[in-house]
């Protein structure tokens, strides 16, 4: 037996407000969930993405919280891969170029053996300093 597909991913970034601005104006996810100062949730496709403030998580929420969320979290910078087609890549490359973010890498993976997958990916940052990665699925 094995899971079928992740159903959430979670970074950290202690200014939610500066995420919840990135990841909703510029990356384009609608937030479904914020409780202030802790953390703000947002739907990619099928999944979530969690975004915690790890000074916050670390603690258990109070008595009254809707979501009893046992403490949990990390420092430091998290990675997370969102799916792209080629021609999505190329524009999410210029929207990103153009909101002022650097694109730190922009290659094609190699092929292995006789398999000719492939793919490409670009790699950026968010506020938070969290490495993010647009990338064809077929990596």
């Amino acid at each position: 037996m094995h899971p079928s597909a992740i159903l959430e991913s979670a970074l950290y970034a202690e200014d939610l407000d500066t995420a919840e601005d990135f990841y909703a104006r510029i990356i384009g996810l609608e937030r479904i969930a914020k409780v202030e100062g802790r953390h703000v949730f947002f739907r990619c496709g099928h999944g979530v993405l969690l975004v915690f403030n790890p000074k916050a998580t670390i603690n258990p929420p109070p008595p009254d919280a809707i979501l009893p969320m046992p403490p949990h979290g990390t420092t430091g910078e998290g990675h997370l891969c969102l799916a792209a087609t080629a021609d999505e890549i190329d524009a999410w490359k210029a929207h990103l170029i153009s909101h002022g973010i650097e694109i730190e890498a922009d290659f094609h993976w190699p092929s292995k053996g006789d398999e000719p997958k492939g793919g490409r990916s670009i790699y950026f940052r968010d506020p938070a300093g969290n490495s993010l990665e647009f990338a064809e699925p077929r990596i």
